[in-house]
């Protein structure tokens, strides 16, 4: 959508690369374990490499293990494949949890790193949310541009519009028609019944104390402000981070005027896929990788300021 063109992509993931090859049959769709592909071949052919690195290992919502975890050591994956690439430039996308790992030593230890490979690197917290994505999302975004081309990157400006629930799932300027129908999971009988309690734009704190004991478990007594947890979207507001699950304990993010999860395709609009963008495998399978993607009109912003580099080398 930004004006680059993709020569390969690699995805471990049967499903995803099944809605790859769905949705752009023409793209080089590389399946299997990253680090079973020699990227040498694309050596000096390639003027971008982007890369999600699993984020489990740096996320709050996990053990936050970082490059302990098996997940984590995959960093190292994408760094050999900038290293064997040797693109312009590199994007590296990862939650914001990945700053603050190990008091920042994980994060600086990456960046030695890609410094090492031979590039310039800067990192930048960006949210979707300043970049026409209807939802707050935070990302650490790491740009490493190649010494030798003495370039200099700048991140993409904050569209300057925020969009709300509204926007995703109604008419309007972001999208051309309502949601679409389609399916979507259902809360179990009993969490129902606790969340029919919950007020328009309320969260778990405004549940009465029964409901807030059944529903948070132990997670009441913890300390934070837990604003993440159990919430009732309203219209007027963004919405929360999506995660892979919308039914995931303690995590729910419940219809404005339904007490229901929302479908596979309000998750998408909210994720701002286009409405032809066919999801493959089941329906846990589509919500999984709705809730891994980058947002695309997020990812569409790095990708023109990408674009922008690479023209002002041509000329």
């Amino acid at each position: 959508m930004a004006g680059l063109k993709c020569s390969a992509l690699s995805e471990m993931d049967k499903w995803a690369c099944r809605t790859l090859r769905k949705n752009r049959p023409h793209w080089d769709v590389l399946e299997g374990d990253i680090r079973d592909i020699d990227f040498k071949q694309y050596r000096n052919k390639i003027d971008v490499v982007t890369g999600g690195f699993p984020c489990q290992s740096f996320s709050k919502a996990g053990k936050r293990l970082g490059l302990a975890d098996p997940r984590g050591m995959l960093f190292y994956e994408f760094a050999r494949a900038v290293d064997e690439v040797q693109p312009i430039i590199f994007v590296g996308e990862n939650v914001r949890g990945l700053a603050s790992h190990d008091e920042g030593k994980t994060l600086r230890h990456m960046l030695s790193v890609l410094e090492g490979i031979g590039y310039e690197v800067s990192v930048q917290l960006l949210n979707s949310l300043d970049y026409n994505v209807p939802q707050k999302r935070e990302r650490l975004i790491i740009v490493g541009t190649r010494k030798d081309a003495a370039l200099k990157y700048e991140y993409p400006k904050p569209c300057g519009q925020a969009y709300c629930l509204n926007d995703a799932l109604r008419k309007g300027e972001l999208f051309d028609a309502d949601v679409p129908i389609s399916t979507g999971t259902n809360y179990s009988q009993r969490k129902k019944e606790i969340l029919d309690f919950m007020p328009p734009k309320g969260r778990w704190k405004d549940l009465p104390l029964h409901a807030q004991k059944s529903l948070m478990g132990k997670d009441l007594y913890i300390g934070g402000g837990k604003t993440g947890m159990a919430r009732r979207i309203g219209w007027d507001e963004p919405c929360p981070t999506l995660l892979c699950s919308p039914i995931q304990n303690r995590m729910e993010r419940c219809h404005p005027d339904e007490t229901r999860p929302f479908t596979v395709r309000e998750y998408a609009r909210i994720q701002t896929f286009p409405d032809a963008w066919e999801f493959e495998g089941g329906m846990v399978q589509q919500y999984k990788q709705i809730g891994n993607a980058v947002p695309v009109n997020f990812a569409k912003e790095i990708g023109y300021s990408l674009v922008r580099l690479l023209k002002g080398i041509s000329t």
